[in-house]
C-alpha cells in the first residue's frame, strides 16, 4: 500500500470514527432539543406570557452566570488531553489547576448573587451547574463522549421534564417553583459525572501545566461568556426594556433555533478531539476534510429545522398557546440568519482548537457588541421582531468575520463537495417542497404533513444516493447488505 493509499485510508477511518460519534451525539441532542420544546411548552401552557417571561429570564441570567464561573474551562479540558497524550503524567495536574479555580470562581458568583438577592433559589445550583460543565468537557477530552450523552443530554432533561410536569400539576402558576424544579436536576448529574472521570496516571516529575492551561483558557473565559450572552442577552434586555410578556414571546419563538444548534453542538463534541490532534500535527489537508465533512452534516441536520419553522412559523407558534402567534416574524427572521451561520460551519471550534482563542474572543465581544447595539435601538420601538434583528446581525458577525479568518490565516474553509450537496439537497426538499405544500394545502397540518412526507421521502433518497460525497457512515448498510445475502443463499 503506497503512502497515499495509506493516508486516504488512516483520513477515512477518522471520519469513521467521528461520524459514529457524532451519530451517538446527535442521539442525545434529538432527545434534548424535543425535551427543551417540552420545558418550553410546559412553561407557555403552565404560566401565564408575564409569568413565563419572568422565568426565562431568570434561567437565561442564571445560563449566562454559570459560564462566567466555568472561566472558558470546557474548551481547554477538550484540547489539552489531547496535546498531552505522550506526557501523561501531567493529565492529573492538568485538571486540578482547571477544576479548581472554576470552583471557587462558583461560589463566589453564587454568594455574591445570594447577598443581592438576585436568581432566588437559584444560586444554590450555579456551582453545580458550573463544575458539571467543566467535568463533562474533561471527559470529552479524554476521548469519553457517552457521559455527555447519558447526563447532559438525556438524564438532565428528563429529570426537568418530570419536575416542572409536576409543578404545572402541584404548583400550577408559581415561577419561583418553576425555576427550581428546571435547576434541581444537575444535583444528580454532578456527581455522575464526577464518578465518569477516568483514573488517571500518578503525578510524576513534571513541568509547570497550570500556567500553559490558563494562557491558553483565558481568552477562552471571556470568549465563552460573551458566546452565551450572546444567546441569552436578548431575553434579559426584552424583560428590562419592554416587558415580561415580550420576553416570553421571543424566548417561545426561539426554541427552534437551540434545537438546531444541538446539531452543531453535537458534531463539535466528537470532532474537536480529533481535529485538535490533526492541528497539533500540522495536517491541514485532513483537518479541512474533517472540517469540510462535519460542517456538511450540520446542514443536513440543523437545515431542515429552520426551513419547516420559517414555513410553518404559525403552526409552530400555536403549539405554545394561541397568544404566541404574532411572533411569527421573529421566527422568519432567526431561521435565516441561522442558516447561514450553521453554513459556515463549527468555525470557533476549529479556531479554538488551532490555538487562536484571542481571534475567538475579539470575533464573540465584536458580535456581542453588535447585538447589543441593535438591541438597545430597535427593541424599545419593535420588542421582540428588534431582538430578533439584534440576534440575526451578531450570528452574521460571529460566523463571517472567523470564516474569513480560518481562510486568510489558516488555509482552512468549510465549501467542499459534501457541503454544496447538503445545501442543495437540504433547500430542495425542506424549502422549495414545503413552499409548493403550503401553496396547495395551506399552513395547517395537512400542509405540514405533505411537506413531511414528500420532503422527507426525497431527502432520505438523496442522502442514501449521494452518501460518498456528503461522507455518510455505509459500515451498518454494507453489514446489512452481507446478511441479506447469506439470508438469500440459505434460503
Amino acid at each position: 500500500m503506497t503512502v497515499l493509499q495509506q493516508r486516504t485510508a488512516s483520513d477515512r477511518a477518522d471520519l469513521g470514527r467521528v461520524a459514529r460519534g457524532g451519530v451517538l451525539n446527535l442521539a442525545g441532542a434529538g432527545y434534548a432539543g424535543l425535551a427543551g420544546f417540552g420545558v418550553t411548552w410546559l412553561v407557555a401552557r403552565g404560566l401565564a406570557p408575564a409569568d413565563a417571561g419572568r422565568f426565562f429570564a431568570s434561567t437565561a441570567a442564571f445560563t449566562v452566570a454559570v459560564t462566567v464561573a466555568k472561566l472558558g474551562t470546557p474548551t481547554g479540558l477538550v484540547y489539552w488531553p489531547a496535546r498531552l497524550r505522550d506526557r501523561p503524567h501531567l493529565l492529573r495536574p492538568m485538571l486540578r489547576a482547571a477544576l479548581s479555580p472554576v470552583a471557587v470562581a462558583a461560589v463566589l458568583i453564587a454568594a455574591g448573587l445570594w447577598a443581592t438577592g438576585r436568581l432566588g433559589p437559584l444560586v444554590v445550583f450555579l456551582p453545580l451547574a458550573a463544575l458539571t460543565d467543566a467535568l463533562l468537557a474533561a471527559t470529552r477530552g479524554f476521548r469519553k463522549p457517552r457521559p455527555t450523552v447519558l447526563y447532559d443530554k438525556l438524564l438532565r432533561p428528563t429529570l426537568q421534564l418530570g419536575a416542572l410536569g409536576l409543578a404545572v400539576w402541584l404548583a400550577g402558576g408559581s415561577p419561583g417553583v418553576f425555576t427550581v424544579a428546571w435547576a434541581w436536576a444537575y444535583l444528580p448529574v454532578f456527581f455522575l459525572a464526577w464518578r465518569a472521570l477516568p483514573t488517571l496516571p500518578p503525578t510524576g516529575p513534571s513541568d509547570p501545566i497550570a500556567g500553559p492551561f490558563w494562557r491558553f483558557t483565558a481568552p477562552r473565559a471571556l470568549a465563552s461568556v460573551a458566546q452565551q450572552a450572546l444567546q441569552r442577552v436578548d431575553v434579559i434586555l426584552l424583560a428590562a426594556l419592554v416587558s415580561f410578556t415580550q420576553a416570553a414571546y421571543y424566548a417561545v419563538a426561539g426554541r427552534f433555533v437551540i434545537v438546531g444548534q444541538l446539531a452543531n453542538q453535537a458534531l463539535a463534541y466528537s470532532v474537536q478531539p480529533q481535529l485538535a490532534e490533526l492541528l497539533a500535527a500540522g495536517d491541514r489537508p485532513a483537518a479541512r476534510a474533517l472540517y469540510q465533512s462535519a460542517t456538511g452534516w450540520v446542514i443536513l441536520l440543523s437545515w431542515p429545522v429552520y426551513l419547516l419553522a420559517a414555513v410553518f412559523a404559525p403552526l409552530y407558534l400555536h403549539l405554545f398557546g394561541p397568544q404566541y402567534r404574532a411572533a411569527g416574524g421573529v421566527v422568519v427572521i432567526l431561521a435565516g440568519a441561522m442558516m447561514v451561520g450553521s453554513g459556515c460551519g463549527m468555525v470557533d471550534s476549529v479556531l479554538a482548537m488551532a490555538g487562536r482563542t484571542s481571534w475567538n474572543l475579539l470575533n464573540v465581544l465584536a458580535a456581542l457588541g453588535v447585538n447589543i447595539g441593535v438591541d438597545l435601538v430597535l427593541i424599545p420601538r419593535f420588542g421582540a421582531l428588534g431582538a430578533a434583528c439584534g440576534l440575526a446581525a451578531a450570528v452574521l458577525t460571529n460566523n463571517l468575520v472567523p470564516l474569513a479568518q480560518l481562510g486568510w490565516g489558516l488555509g482552512l474553509h468549510p465549501f467542499g463537495r459534501g457541503t454544496l450537496w447538503a445545501g442543495l439537497l437540504t433547500s430542495t426538499c425542506f424549502g422549495a417542497v414545503p413552499v409548493g405544500s403550503v401553496a396547495l394545502f395551506g399552513r395547517g397540518l395537512p400542509g405540514l404533513a405533505v411537506a413531511l412526507g414528500a420532503g422527507g421521502t426525497l431527502y432520505g433518497l438523496g442522502c442514501w444516493r449521494l452518501r460518498r460525497p456528503l461522507a455518510l457512515p455505509t459500515g451498518s448498510v454494507a453489514r446489512l447488505r452481507g446478511l441479506i445475502r447469506s439470508l438469500r443463499r440459505k434460503v
